[in-house]
């Protein structure tokens, strides 16, 4: 039941689809016997952003990286004969395919994803480290120095880079690895010396270093894995009586993880700067005793029923460091387009951006001006001027000769006989325009006239002035 509930989660989730404008791509790199994408479906990080899953297997890989640009990953294919690839920019990395194999080696995609600074489960320098297992295993002798034999039983193994003086100085059986294999592949359980050097001249034709154990009768081997903070252990037994217990039908059983294997996968997590997953293989000899003969990092294989349980623990580590390693592209708000002047489009001139739009609303009020002289003369009007031309009956323009003829005059009758004067006025000029303000002090309106530019008809308005000051007895 629980199987098809998670089944039909899947499916919902799949529907949902992914937003390819807010999405970072994870590149898992293992075979197809499992699907990763099931395991990352309706996950999200930074809040709202989808994880895409893209897998391949290492030899249907291209990778190329520019110093600038990073990394572009491409999934091979073969349709009708036709070589074509799918291009992505990988944003984090899941390997879980051995770099190096039997006749394989993928060093050169590695370099190409640690060219472009591409982060990863495990880190593409431990997953480095791990090309060569007599590499691992000097690290490995450093844990045992630094902990004691007691604490981290490793066995003892001897190293000869080429077949040159090989001599084997210890018991017989023993077990023979050539270069670098997994899978059993390159190991040989020697009986004599005789043997011996019959695969030192094996050496010799294959270009290759080798390593020699001592041959421990196995009981069960046992297998010890840590996926981000959780444990498991499992013990394998054959059931065929094969010395390699992965050959053939064998039997599975999880155990309790005891303190002291705890201890050992603790000290190997910790190689290479952190290994997020790792595991650990010993063998159990006829009289209890352990021996550690192998460790494996990101790639290492699942056993037992709780394989499921494991990819999902697995996903977990992925989404917890994509979290914290992956980050949304930064967006730039677009630059806004300064407003051109009429001073800024001229060549030379020094106005630009915010000061052009300034320059400009500072041409069109000096334009007004220059338009209009008219309508700042009239703010310009004192109160007590405005005032007077309400009194005057007419139309609704007013007559700036008037106006400005009657500012002109050097009459200080008082404010009724010029109200009066410019009432009799009216019928020979046109009416003054009626602004509804207070009546204020008429001191300053001389003042302010002398400064008015004298309009056309100056000729007449003269002679008027004569007239009026001859009926009220003014003097010229």
């Amino acid at each position: 039941v629980t199987a098809k509930v998670d089944q039909a989660k899947d499916t919902a989730a799949a529907y949902k689809g992914i937003n390819k404008n807010r999405c970072f791509n994870l590149l898992v790199v293992d075979d197809q016997n499992t699907e990763w994408a099931k395991y990352f479906r309706g996950r999200k990080i930074k809040t709202d952003w989808d994880v895409r899953v893209e897998q391949v297997e290492f030899k249907d890989l291209a990778v190329s990286a520019n110093s600038t640009t990073g990394v572009s990953a491409g999934i091979v294919s073969y349709k009708s004969g036709n070589r074509s690839a799918n291009h992505i920019k990988p944003d984090f990395l899941l390997i879980r395919q051995n770099l190096r194999d039997a006749g394989e080696n993928y060093k050169n995609l590695l370099l190409g994803f640690r060219y472009g600074g591409v982060p990863s489960i495990n880190s593409i320098e431990s997953i480095y480290n791990f090309q060569d297992k007599p590499w691992v295993h000097a690290h490995l002798l450093e844990i045992q120095k630094k902990v004691g034999k007691e604490n981290f039983p490793l066995i003892e193994q001897a190293f000869y880079p080429n077949h040159k003086e090989m001599v084997h100085k210890g018991v017989y059986p023993c077990v023979f690895k050539i270069g670098h294999a997994h899978g059993g592949l390159g190991k040989v359980r020697v009986e004599t010396p005789g043997s011996f050097q019959d695969l030192a001249s094996v050496v010799a034709v294959s270009d290759q270093y080798c390593t020699v154990e001592e041959y421990i009768e196995a009981k069960y081997d046992l297998h010890v894995f840590k996926i981000g903070s959780n444990y498991k252990a499992l013990m394998r037994k054959s059931l065929t009586g094969n010395w390699k217990t992965n050959v053939g039908q064998s039997i599975l059983e999880e155990v309790p993880v005891q303190d002291k294997h705890k201890g050992w996968i603790d000290q190997v997590s910790q190689m290479f700067g952190g290994l997020a997953l790792c595991s650990l293989e010993a063998v159990v000899a006829k009289d209890g005793k352990e021996y550690i003969i192998e460790v494996n990092d990101c790639a290492m294989g699942l056993l037992g029923e709780s394989q499921e349980e494991d990819r999902r623990n697995i996903a977990e580590v992925v989404i917890k460091e994509m979290e914290l390693r992956c980050n949304p592209p930064v967006v730039l708000p677009p630059k806004a387009v300064a407003p051109v002047s009429e001073a800024g489009s001229r060549p030379g001139s020094s106005l630009s951006g915010a000061d052009s739009a300034k320059g400009r609303k500072v041409t069109v009020e000096t334009g007004s001006l220059r338009k209009e002289p008219e309508k700042v003369k009239e703010i310009e009007k004192p109160k007590s001027e405005v005032k007077r031309n309400e009194d005057v009956n007419g139309d609704s323009s007013p007559d700036r000769s008037i106006i400005s003829r009657r500012q002109r005059s050097d009459s200080e009758d008082s404010t009724a006989s010029e109200s009066s004067t410019v009432s009799e006025s009216s019928n020979a000029s046109s009416t003054i325009k009626k602004v509804g303000k207070p009546k204020e002090n008429s001191v300053s309106l001389n003042d302010k006239a002398k400064d008015v530019e004298l309009p056309e008809g100056e000729d007449t308005m003269k002679d008027l002035r004569t007239t009026f000051a001859g009926i009220f007895g003014e003097k010229k």
